[in-house]
């Protein structure tokens, strides 16, 4: 078993003394090494709180206590506590601080037995009352073997930024030669193991090969984050009782996949464990700013999607096909992406946080929310050559256009029916919403309405590594797809199909503001900016403020 690690991979001393920390040496901590192999995280703050993390592996369980301090010397801890890493918890230790101050940030360290001690991380409470403004990080989709994660070595060199939010795609569960094949993965970004993880230890070996991720390492040490897994973290386009990428005659059963999964992320996550009656779904007070609301979409409520191949399976009239799955199956009022439950409590929380005064709703969640068509112009985007996968997709998408059919089901576009209820209860609620969303690997700005009148805006994020709609239309101009996109679709308002980043959200009383970060290129190591872009949402208006 071997893993190839860059030797320049290094987590640099941060500018307010954080401890350096070898990669290599946490590769051969993973594999035949003892103390601490990954770092620290920290996560799900309040006003008065937030868990921290660590991994330290040893012989048995190992007793560690957490330090907290406002200075990096900790000359004047004020929080903390003991906790164990355990064996059968793959040596996790996690704990949540209470106790603390709104609106500050502190260091925290773990301290071992024998006085070893952990990286030194730079953690944060949120505000309680009067806040005039907080910056969010947001993040989805790192597929490690595409290259570097360089959005988040960005991300993670600004001393802006109050909180990450990962949206999703953390991980991706595919062996080699899948996504990416062979030819696509970069020299030395391979993971472990080197098949598809189905079991428990597949899962783990996954996440601790993920995390050994230098870029990724160095975020966590810096910035808390709030996080819910996406479809990849379980299998490829996963729903309640089952997924696209899991076949049950050789990978067993799907609800021992999906148990093993929520497990292993929430091992490896900076997130609390939750007994089994617990909701997944929660949210956190920012002051008087915003109420920001995770919500699940894959295991507790979503039912199979519809698909477009099941309106081509009888062949025929494929126009008059397509016309019968658009009038029947796509809107069957019956079908759901979130359980009645969760619906219910969203619809509440939206009320209570404007009840509140709070000035913003921000709804993070996984997949793209706005209305989405393929453009005719797809047609001569695909080159001959693209592989068969491609020029199918593209051409049921079309003949999906042509009968008024959006062309990702995996989306809220394959749940309208749902869509529109909760964007309704948005509306009834008066709020200022605007909606977090990742999955689709490109940057999108919608308006989003419901019967005929805005609801809220959509700001959805580029991809940390994974890619595009470049890569379906590889000979064509970004902004020339761009365009078709936006020309062809009338709640999009803005697009980005060809870069890789993250997004940041800039919140103040005045504004709720989008900034897409795009990385000059992910096949080396680098920061470098190719460039950015900004959109913008006022109070009371919940359509996008176009610039000009």
């Amino acid at each position: 078993m071997t893993m190839t690690i860059d030797r320049r991979l290094l987590i640099k001393a941060g500018t307010f003394g954080l401890a350096a920390l070898s990669i290599p040496g946490a590769a051969q901590a993973l594999f035949a090494g003892r103390g601490f192999t990954h770092g620290v995280a920290s996560g799900e703050p309040s006003g008065n709180s937030v868990l921290l993390w660590t991994r330290y592996v040893a012989d048995s369980d190992a007793r560690l206590t957490a330090e907290l301090s406002p200075t990096p010397d900790f000359a004047r801890p004020v929080g903390g506590g003991s906790v164990t890493a355990s064996g059968a918890r793959d040596h996790i230790a996690k704990l949540t601080v209470t106790g603390l101050k709104p609106d500050s940030w502190y260091f925290y360290r773990f301290v071992a037995a024998d006085g070893s001690t952990s990286p030194v991380g730079r953690t944060r409470t949120l505000p309680v009352g009067e806040a005039a403004g907080f910056n969010i990080g947001v993040f989805s989709c790192s597929n490690l073997p595409f290259g570097w994660f360089n959005g988040y070595a960005h991300a993670a060199a600004r001393n802006d930024l109050d909180l990450a939010v990962h949206t999703g795609d953390y991980v991706y569960e595919y062996g080699l030669d899948v996504y990416p094949t062979r030819g696509q993965a970069l020299p030395g970004r391979s993971v472990q193991p080197d098949h598809e993880m189905v079991t428990l230890a597949d899962y783990r070996l996954r996440y601790a090969s993920y995390r050994l991720d230098a870029d990724l390492q160095r975020l966590h040490q810096v910035v808390p984050m709030i996080a819910m897994w996406d479809d990849h973290e379980i299998a490829n386009d996963s729903y309640r009782d089952g997924a696209q990428n899991h076949q049950s005659d050789s990978e067993g059963d799907y609800a021992t996949r999906r148990r093993i999964a929520e497990q292993v992320y929430r091992e490896w996550m900076p997130v609390a464990d939750l007994a089994p009656a617990d909701p997944l779904w929660t949210s956190y007070q920012i002051g008087n700013l915003a109420t920001l609301i995770r919500t699940e979409s894959r295991l507790s409520g979503r039912d199979k999607p519809a698909e477009l191949a099941d309106a081509f399976a009888g062949g025929g009239d494929i126009a008059a096909a397509l016309a019968r799955f658009r009038d029947e199956k796509w809107v069957d009022p019956a079908r759901r992406m979130l359980g009645d439950d969760q619906a219910r409590w969203l619809g509440d929380q939206f009320k209570a946080s404007k009840a509140s005064g709070t000035r913003w709703q921000v709804w993070a969640q996984q997949c793209v929310m706005g209305s989405m068509k393929l453009p005719l112009e797809t047609a001569d985007w695909v080159p001959r050559d693209a592989p068969a996968i491609v020029r199918s997709r593209s051409a049921a998408g079309l003949a999906a256009s042509k009968a008024g059919l959006p062309f990702n089901m995996d989306a809220w576009d394959g749940y309208p029916v749902q869509r529109e209820a909760l964007l309704q209860s948005a509306q009834a609620a008066d709020a200022d919403l605007v909606v977090l969303s990742g999955d689709s690997h490109n940057g999108w700005g919608f308006d989003l309405d419901a019967g005929g009148k805005p609801a809220g805006v959509e700001f959805a994020g580029h991809s940390i590594s994974s890619p595009g709609f470049e890569a379906y239309a590889p000979t064509i101009a970004p902004a020339d797809v761009a365009g078709a996109l936006v020309r062809g679709n009338p709640q999009l308002k803005w697009a980005d199909t060809s870069s890789r980043g993250y997004m940041t959200l800039q919140l103040t009383q005045q504004s709720a503001t989008a900034h897409w970060h795009k990385l000059r290129t992910i096949r080396e190591r680098s920061t470098d900016l190719a460039g950015s872009s900004s959109l913008s949402v006022l109070p009371g208006r919940r359509t996008i403020a176009m610039p000009g």
